[in-house]
């Protein structure tokens, strides 16, 4: 049995679970209400934190809020993936999106050694992949393993 059969098999009895389904839901109503006050921050350009300068990640993020643009797209990138997670037809755009942005901020947490999210980026990165997972039938497709191929 081909990993491709086994995961279409696994996806398939966990796509039958109705808690499964509610939590996919809970996760993508979560992570969207993390990531829309932060990114309307960076929107409107207000500083995202008031940490010191002299703390690792003040002085990251005091740089980041400098370099105007930037932090505006980042804002904007935020919060175009948590409404896209919060309509149905999108969640899948919308987790994609998202996974990036978590997963940069998890390692920035980590290695500047954050206290205020070293327990939750990481927990938003799980959600996140748990999402990316639970479409796993419609990003199956991208993915490097082949599909069962039948005799002719």
């Amino acid at each position: 049995m081909s990993i491709s059969s086994t995961l279409d098999r696994l996806h398939s009895k966990a796509k039958q679970n109705k808690w499964l389904r509610y939590f996919a839901v809970f996760n993508r109503v979560g992570l969207a209400a993390g990531f829309l006050p932060s990114g309307i921050v960076k929107i409107t350009g207000e500083r995202f934190t008031s940490l010191s300068a002299m703390h690792p990640m003040g002085n990251y993020l005091e740089a980041l809020h400098r370099t105007g643009y930037y932090y505006t797209f980042i804002g904007i990138m935020q919060v175009t993936a948590a409404i896209l997670l919060l309509i149905p037809r999108t969640a899948t755009l919308g987790a994609m999106i998202y996974f990036p942005i978590i997963l940069n901020i998890c390692i920035l947490s980590l290695a500047v050694r954050f206290e205020g999210s070293w327990v939750s980026s990481p927990l938003m990165v799980l959600a996140n992949l748990y999402l990316l997972c639970w479409d796993y039938d419609k990003l199956k497709f991208i993915l490097p393993f082949s599909p069962d191929k039948k005799a002719p």
